[in-house]
């Protein structure tokens, strides 16, 4: 228990310590308000005991003004005089609070600022496979939501601990100072505020936890109905989207009924032993009073200064339960930042991209299922090479390997590109140099010109359009009432899934990396289009590794090498002709895919005809 709440200590100094002068001056200011209101209370005491009762001025009033002033005074002057000085001091107050939450404003956002940057950062450097375990809603609901009762803890919780911690030692000192009898019966009550405070602290900890881990869970169903929206209104889900929703709106509604209701059980029990106190310490004041043993004005200065602490000392307890639920947010935050992010190794190296690339007996398994299973084969550089292969194969398990988006273990076998193994190369080095394009790829919510130049935002419109008609999306792109200034709905939904495909792949383009990856990335275009395209690419790709996984037979058979991929190992590789007189998978696949508008479309493509007999001479 000690070590978490150092940990939690830790993650708050980290942030706070840059802006702590801040908070020790709206502390500063917080502490000066507090004694200018005391003062005020006691010009009311005085006012009413020596100015109206007519009892002696007190020694310390009489050092500061001159000899005689006071006595000499008439009431009606005195009452001006003292009225004056409340004025004053009211003055002097409101600055002090102007001060303070001055301070509060600045510091808090400041601090706040510094704890989302720090989060966005780092998750941007998490890896991949990080991200996949975690759900996009969770993540935004932990920054968001917990940075915010965070910071609501630091800039106000932490800062009235202190401020409530001094207003009740001012206070007692002040309070003792006048009758230590009176003082002892108001005093005796704060322990059990605070024992009853601790209790509830401990209770709602636990239930506060469940209840904001519900609220993940319920900004995660929100998040993938409205990104899959077009599924669910594809299928007619709307009903089931709703119940789901409901469900789980439901209980998370319950779960914060429960935290209602203890809380309003601790406010209502808390209420009756705060009035109990007051209610005691007036009987006893009026009892002391009727006896002489303090004044009118040591009456309504007890009741005054009583009133002000026994109302921070309930605060106190509202406080230990928002600091219940900053805990949990810290350790939420704290599970993000303390993720172990990418790191390259010291001596991570950036050697030429433009060479052979080596899988030596790859293995690899998602959390103890397998995907590869001891798979070997060479990329000679500048060449096309083609992979093969059903659904959960491992073709993208394969192109996440290379492109280092997972980590491969040591003992799980090498890949290495010119001979140098990947876990020696930089990562942003590595990832420049290798142009991916995947199956579903994603599009920002910005313009097609922005989406396209997102890896070169100083390019031309020139490159742009040359990518874009490499990937041949130009004459659709101009066909659109903005062109180019088309902004692409969220996850590029006003988009077809082709044309979705084809910017993508001119961004890719944009990169101009020497090996180039197409992850099934032509999937949604048809056979003719995607003829096409190959062609335009086997035009502009000049020296590129390409890296073509695909199960379009058609897309892969111009390719200087293909690799055929059976329940995560290595069926078959060698060239169109080849496999095709193997008479194994491909052969069957081939047979399967190959109608005859697939060969029509073969014949009608430009460039398609003939193979070539050098490296890269088809794509």
């Amino acid at each position: 228990m000690k070590a978490k709440g150092e940990k939690k200590f830790a993650l708050i100094w980290r942030f706070l310590r840059r802006y702590l002068w801040i908070f020790a001056f709206t502390l500063l200011f917080s502490m000066l308000n507090t004694v200018l209101n005391s003062l005020t209370t006691q010009v009311v005491r005085y006012t009413v005991d020596s100015v109206l009762g007519g009892e002696p001025f007190p020694d310390l009033l009489l050092r500061v003004v001159p000899e005689g002033f006071l006595e000499s005074l008439a009431p009606s002057n005195a009452l001006l005089i003292a009225a004056g000085l409340i004025l004053v001091v009211s003055v002097l107050s409101g600055l002090c609070m102007y001060g303070s939450r001055m301070g509060t404003a600045f510091g808090s956002e400041n601090f706040v600022k510094s704890l989302r940057d720090a989060l966005y950062e780092h998750i941007q450097h998490l890896p991949y496979a990080w991200h996949v375990r975690h759900r996009t809603g969770e993540i935004i609901q932990r920054c968001t939501s917990d940075v915010e009762v965070v910071r609501n803890f630091v800039t106000n919780q932490m800062l009235e601990v202190f401020r409530i911690i001094f207003l009740v030692g001012f206070s007692l000192a002040l309070m003792f100072s006048m009758n230590w009898k009176i003082s002892l019966v108001a005093l005796a009550f704060l322990p059990v505020i605070l024992l009853y405070s601790s209790i509830f602290y401990t209770k709602i900890a636990q239930r506060f936890l469940v209840a904001d881990e519900a609220e993940g869970d319920l900004s995660s169903t929100v998040q993938e109905n409205l990104t899959g929206v077009r599924v669910v209104r594809a299928f007619g889900r709307e009903k089931f989207e709703v119940d789901r929703f409901d469900q789980k709106n439901d209980r998370f509604a319950n779960l914060w009924i429960r935290l209602g209701r203890l809380m309003s059980t601790y406010w209502g029990v808390g209420d009756l032993m705060s009035g109990l106190q007051i209610l005691t310490v007036m009987c006893t004041g009026i009892v002391f009073a009727v006896n002489g043993e303090i004044t009118l004005g040591e009456f309504m200065a007890f009741i005054s200064y009583n009133s002000s602490l026994v109302w921070p000392v309930r605060g106190l307890g509202r406080i230990l339960s928002e600091m219940s639920k900053a805990g949990v947010s810290i350790r939420r935050l704290a599970y993000i930042l303390d993720a172990e992010p990418e790191r390259d190794q010291p001596d991570a190296l950036e050697p030429p991209m433009d060479r052979d690339i080596v899988f030596d007996h790859v293995t690899f398994s998602y959390e103890g299922f397998p995907v590869l299973d001891d798979i070997s084969f060479t990329i000679p550089a500048g060449s096309t090479f083609a992979i093969l292969g059903g659904t959960g194969s491992g073709k993208s398990t394969m192109a996440h390997l290379l492109d280092r988006l997972y980590e491969l273990p040591p003992e799980n076998g090498r890949i290495t590109i010119g001979g140098v193994d990947l876990s020696q190369i930089r990562r942003s080095y590595l990832r420049r140099n290798i142009g991916m394009v995947l199956q579903e790829p994603f599009l920002f919510s910005r313009t097609i010109r922005e989406n396209i130049s997102a890896v070169r935002p100083n390019a031309s419109m020139a490159e742009i359009r040359r990518s874009a008609g490499t990937a041949h999306v130009d004459e659709a792109i101009q066909d659109f009432p903005d062109g180019y200034e088309t902004v692409v709905g969220e996850r590029g939904v006003t988009l077809s899934g082709g044309q979705k495909q084809r910017v993508a792949i001119a961004r890719t383009l944009m990169q101009e990396a020497p090996v180039l990856l197409f992850d099934d990335s032509l999937s949604a275009v048809d056979a003719e289009t995607d003829a096409q395209i190959r062609a335009s690419l086997h035009d502009s790709k000049g020296d590129a590794t390409v890296i073509l996984i695909s199960h379009r037979i058609t897309t892969l058979m111009h390719a200087d090498q293909i690799l055929v991929l059976h329940h995560g190992k290595v069926a078959e590789i060698g060239t169109h002709e080849e496999l095709l007189q193997n008479h194994g998978i491909y052969r069957e696949i081939y047979d399967i895919q190959m109608s005859s508008e697939d060969r029509a479309a073969l014949e009608e493509a430009p460039g398609t005809q003939e193979r070539g007999t050098e490296h890269g001479s088809r794509i």
